[in-house]
């Protein structure tokens, strides 16, 4: 069973960027895909990044193309994701989750393991 721990979330004002970061347990990290979702009050779970397992593809969100960035790191089992020029309607619990296999996409569906959550807050 796999493990996912998030970290970096936090305040910031609009325009600035953080990372968050990933921890994951288990000596297959490399064999399945990733993804970050988050969750605004209120609203439903939302497609953020998936990244394949070997790193090589990578998929985003309408809202967040161009200023987020998914990536990993398969000799630390850590996953990342860099947030830039962010904006107060990126406020939202942002959630770490295994793919059941290489590469998941953008469905919830195809995800099992899902870490506890990080708080990002976007000030204005």
């Amino acid at each position: 069973q796999a493990q996912l721990v998030e970290s970096g979330g936090g305040t910031v004002q609009a325009g600035g960027s953080l990372r968050l970061s990933c921890a994951a347990s288990g000596r297959t990290f490399r064999s399945y895909g990733m993804g970050w979702f988050r969750q605004a009050p209120g609203k439903e779970r939302e497609f953020v990044a998936a990244i394949s397992g070997s790193g090589g593809t990578t998929l985003y969100g309408d809202s967040v193309k161009v200023r987020f960035t998914i990536s990993r790191d398969n000799a630390k089992n850590m996953l990342y994701l860099q947030m830039n020029s962010l904006k107060p309607e990126d406020t939202a619990v942002y959630y770490c989750t295994r793919a059941t296999t290489l590469y998941g996409g953008s469905s919830t569906e195809r995800y099992t393991y899902w870490g506890q959550g990080t708080q990002v807050t976007v000030s204005s």
